[in-house]
């Protein structure tokens, strides 16, 4: 499975969520494996669809970067059929903003779904930037030159 993170800034909600999340990612989805077409079965929760859904897309490299994750596809089915339908968590978005307002249980954010798919604890803390540095893969560094 992937989760790939969208870093288009066509929309000025996307460009305003990656502004205030100090990243360049306002959404993500997990991929969950190849139609016959070759366009990726995506699920997330997405508020221009009402919430939860799996949808298949088509991703450019110019808008999504993509990261390689262990899980369970089956259990990601099962999660998306348990919850598939459930509307977008407004309020959890405007958590990002105010941690305090909370979530709602039977709502999603899009990182939130992921996580969730993915058997993370506490799936609701997660936004997209947080969602990437969780699973970003690590970058071998060279060590910075010591001075005489």
């Amino acid at each position: 499975m992937q989760i790939a993170f969208y870093k288009g800034k066509t929309r000025l909600f996307n460009r305003l969520t990656s502004w205030w999340l100090r990243g360049p990612y306002s959404h993500c989805e997990l991929v969950l494996g190849t139609s016959q077409i070759g366009q990726a079965i995506c699920a997330s929760s997405s508020f221009l669809d009402h919430g939860v859904r799996v949808k298949h897309m088509t991703l450019k490299p110019e808008h999504w970067d993509l990261v390689d994750v262990a899980g369970d596809v089956g259990e990601a089915w099962a999660w998306i059929r348990a919850h598939e339908g459930q509307g977008y968590d407004l309020l959890g978005l405007a958590g990002f903003v105010l941690r305090v307002l909370g979530h709602d249980q039977t709502r999603w954010v899009c990182s939130e779904a992921v996580a969730a798919m993915l058997r993370r604890p506490d799936a609701w803390r997660f936004d997209p930037c947080t969602l990437w540095a969780a699973y970003a893969p690590l970058v071998d560094l060279e060590p910075e030159a010591v001075g005489p």
